[in-house]
């Protein structure tokens, strides 16, 4: 129950529900990927950012301490940003697929509707 005596779903605005779309948006992109790279490492990998994303939705649904989870949200979706920077270096539009553009605007968009939510909050 949340603690306005509301359900936690009912507490859910519609910037919340943008933030899910995103973080499931890139839980999607993330999960494929991760299944594709198994057994590698990076496929491990993926799949441990599949789960933080969906931790993350699955927390905010259940109003577990929200501000929190937005805060540890930022430096978590930035750092999926940095890391895929790192690991492919594009040097161009000719570099990136669509799943990474759309994985990557999905982020950065996540990133932004966080620091609202975070500091509505």
């Amino acid at each position: 129950m949340a603690p306005s005596g509301r359900s936690a779903l009912e507490s859910v605005s519609t910037l919340h529900w943008v933030a899910i779309a995103l973080a499931l948006v890139t839980a999607a992109v993330h999960l494929v990927l991760g299944i594709g790279f198994l057994p590698h490492r990076m496929g491990v990998a993926f799949l441990v950012a599949t789960a933080g994303f969906v931790l993350g939705v699955a927390l905010v649904l259940l109003d577990y301490r929200r501000r929190l989870v937005y805060l540890l949200g930022i430096p978590f979706t930035a750092g999926q940003v940095i890391l895929w920077y790192t690991v492919n270096q594009p040097a161009g539009p000719g570099d990136l697929t669509a799943a990474g553009v759309v994985d990557k605007v999905a982020q950065l968009l996540l990133i932004v509707v966080l620091v609202v939510l975070y500091r509505r909050e």
